[in-house]
């Protein structure tokens, strides 16, 4: 692809966007626990060392959450707010009105992620791979990811993509997928997965360049 593009600050911050602490007891434990768990992972990070971080009484973490848990899903919340699907929704109506368009870009939002120095994986795909798919923590990480296939399966409709389920299905596999290949080193990951989304929108009836 190799065009270089102006990213606005929340699709910029897709990996971990700094925050101001704000003083508040609540957001300095949420600020702890945004930048250990993107850099660690949950099951890494104890909640000794959050209240340690934090610089909080261990009843003032306990008062704000009743377990490591929700405080986990605070932190999800806070990632789906930063970055994901808000961002790349907004981004994608910014650079184009083509529904079709729309779907390609959604790479090219990836793809400036990837190149990033400071590139971490999405926390919602982090988060279900160490936890699991039935974990609690799992399942609320899949919701979020699942609202991103329902975006796509939107612009497919809108685009006039035949069966738009099975075609979100499958772009949506291309979007983990890259993600998973950019943190094993990939770089390139969104480049030939918007390749193969190309050609989806082909096999579904839509027209799509043959060289994205």
């Amino acid at each position: 692809m190799g065009h270089s593009y102006d990213f606005p600050a929340a699709v910029k911050g897709l990996s971990a966007p700094p925050r101001p602490t704000t003083g508040g007891a609540r957001e300095r434990i949420l600020d702890a626990a945004y930048k250990l768990f993107l850099q660690r992972g949950i099951r890494d990070v104890g909640i000794a060392e959050l209240i340690s971080r934090a610089e909080v009484a261990k009843a003032t973490f306990y008062a704000h959450f009743a377990s490591k848990d929700e405080l986990v899903l605070a932190y999800l919340e806070r990632c789906h707010q930063d970055m994901t699907v808000e961002a790349i929704i907004a981004e994608t109506a910014r650079r184009t009105e083509s529904p079709t368009g729309r779907m390609m870009s959604i790479f090219d939002v990836l793809d400036g992620w990837f190149r990033q120095q400071d590139f971490q994986a999405c926390a919602f795909v982090s988060t279900m791979l160490e936890m699991g798919p039935t974990h609690p923590l799992g399942v609320s990480s899949i919701n979020y990811l699942a609202q991103v296939r329902a975006f796509i399966r939107d612009l497919a409709v809108e685009a006039g993509l035949e069966r738009p389920d099975a075609f979100a299905r499958s772009c949506h596999i291309l979007t983990k997928g890259s993600i998973i290949s950019a943190v094993e080193g990939d770089r390139e990951a969104a480049v030939l997965a918007k390749r193969m989304a190309a050609s989806l929108i082909r096999d579904h009836g839509g027209d799509a360049p043959m060289n994205p």
